[in-house]
């Protein structure tokens, strides 16, 4: 499913006009991502939560140069859902 997809079945079903919708969907996921650029966590009650995790300094290899490389600390956002809707999949 698409962010497209996402916004005609809101409009669809709520009866609102898609332009509308479009604009909260992406007003919606720029609010978490500037959360997550500032280290703050997003949680939404069952649902999930957005969170930022900090990934440790490691070696790597370059294979075809044959070299180690240093990867830094850096952040990367992740989703953890919540229990409720883990076990609506089930």
């Amino acid at each position: 499913m698409t962010k497209a997809d996402i916004v005609n079945e809101i409009a669809k079903s709520k009866g609102v006009e898609k332009i509308l919708v479009q604009k909260v969907v992406e007003g919606f996921m720029e609010s978490i991502e500037d959360a997550l650029a500032h280290g703050e966590n997003v949680y939404l009650r069952g649902f999930g939560s957005f969170i930022v995790k900090k990934r440790a300094t490691k070696t790597a290899r370059n294979i075809s140069k044959n070299t180690t490389i240093v990867i830094p600390e850096h952040n990367i956002p992740a989703f953890k859902a919540a229990k409720v809707f883990v076990n609506k999949l089930k």
